[in-house]
């Protein structure tokens, strides 16, 4: 070979050389740059969160009175301990439900507008004091604000009404409670002269008494929520159940026909939670040990709230558990009640209860509400997959779609109570769980 051509060729050689470990080099940094992503750190822990100051955060989140008007006292007041010597704590289950880590924790991506987001920017941008995401019985993600720490019990607020109906239906299987069509004085005969008394259960369940009841979370006298508050816990009503059959007895007109529409109102929550005491000879919170936190598998210690007048838990929102045994409750929903091929809650009552399929009309999605339909004691999206939601005031969910099994848990401390009062924080959830479940590979459509 010519000297020159010879030169031309090894030099030719060494370019492609260098091209190659170039190209190699830059293999490993994009791969190097993926990684952290397609295998995110699934928990996350952070002692402040947005508007940190105003949640109390320079007083160490210190639980005080009045919580549900004084943004500072949430962070503490709704993840505290139960009361010492609290009769309403709900042992945890010699046997929990294992619940590990994923050990590649898919990346979870969000849309906001045209910006492409993550978990961090969720939490960034939302009053969130816990997030948990679980697909197949694994955790995706797990994140806490403001200093709170898993394993802590955190408040439900409404979420509370789908764990009553769940024993509702329990103890229909039990034979403790007849039919879903008896009366609730069948149970309670001292309300027989209410309304509410001649309402059956299944259109309690289903928040359909047709007796007016404004749930404005204004907190004051036309607040018809407020005003029952009053009678449950208010200290001159202490120890005195008649106040309360009393109130009750003092409605016996209805809007419409039981039945007919959803209208939401958590007096019909409290009327089932004391009919259930009625029908078992038990307090809610023995019902939640044995009947499901004990079979179910949950990790930690959780209690209910008690009204002072009665004695009896607040059935309608004032349970209180761990975002990890809300995300077991979440699973054993997306598996129809079974847990390990153990049957739990009765199979057929779980998809009464949360199929929008099986909902009479005006209880289906867009129909009950603008966007959820309304089952037993919970919300149903309007996706072609059976999807469902509990719900609590300040941000508390916990949406489960079955089919692609996952459970996404969220505990929050909102500026406002609802989506009718400040809608930014529920549009902000619901690009979320849109982002989550098309990660997760679960299904959006309607």
């Amino acid at each position: 070979m010519h000297k020159s051509l010879k030169s031309n060729f090894k030099m030719h050689c060494l370019m492609k050389k260098i091209t190659l470990n170039g190209f190699g080099l830059l293999l490993a940094l994009a791969s190097f740059l993926i990684e952290p992503m397609a295998h995110a750190q699934v928990l996350k822990l952070r002692a402040d969160g947005p508007d940190a100051k105003q949640l109390g955060q320079e007083l160490g989140y210190k639980a005080c009175g009045q919580a549900l008007i004084k943004s500072e006292c949430r962070v503490g007041a709704w993840s505290a301990p139960a009361p010492a010597f609290s009769n309403s704590t709900v042992k945890s289950s010699s046997n929990p439900w294992p619940l590990p880590d994923h050990e590649q924790a898919p990346n979870i991506v969000w849309k906001w507008g045209l910006f492409s987001k993550n978990i961090d920017d969720f939490m960034d941008a939302t009053q969130t004091t816990g997030l948990l995401i679980i697909h197949n019985g694994k955790v995706v993600a797990e994140r806490y604000q403001y200093d709170r720490k898993p394993g802590m019990p955190m408040r439900s607020f409404s979420m509370a009404k789908t764990f009553t109906a769940m024993l509702v239906g329990i103890a229909q299987s039990k034979g403790l409670i007849r039919s879903l069509d008896d009366k609730a004085s069948d149970y309670w005969p001292e309300i027989s002269g209410s309304a509410y008394g001649q309402t059956t259960i299944r259109n309690l369940l289903r928040m359909s008494s047709g007796v007016p009841f404004r749930e404005l979370y204004t907190w004051t006298p036309d607040d018809d929520n407020w005003v029952w508050g009053q009678v449950l816990y208010n200290s001159q009503n202490a120890n005195n159940p008649s106040r309360i059959v009393d109130y009750l007895n003092a409605k016996n007109k209805r809007d419409l026909e039981q039945g007919q529409k959803f209208h939401y109102a958590s007096i019909e929550t409290e009327i089932l939670g004391r009919v259930l005491r009625r029908a078992t000879g038990k307090s809610i919170s023995t019902l939640t040990e044995e009947w499901l936190w004990q079979p179910m598998g949950a990790q930690d210690l959780a209690y209910w709230n008690v009204a002072s007048t009665d004695k009896a838990e607040a059935a309608s929102g004032g349970f209180n558990a761990s975002l990890r045994d809300y995300g077991r409750f979440g699973m054993l929903l997306a598996n129809d009640g079974m847990r390990d091929g153990v049957e739990i809650i009765p199979r057929e009552y779980v998809i009464d209860a949360t199929d929008a399929s099986r909902q009479p009309a005006g209880f289906k999605p867009r129909v009950a509400t603008s966007y959820f339909g309304y089952g037993y004691q919970i919300w149903l999206q309007p996706n072609k997959t059976r999807t469902f939601a509990l719900q609590g005031i300040y941000g508390q969910s916990v949406l489960v779609q079955p089919a692609n099994q996952i459970v996404i848990v969220m505990t929050s401390v909102n500026h406002k109570p609802s989506g009718q009062q400040d809608m930014r924080p529920y549009q902000l959830r619901s690009a979320f769980w849109t982002g989550v479940l098309k990660s997760l590979g679960g299904e959006t459509g309607e």
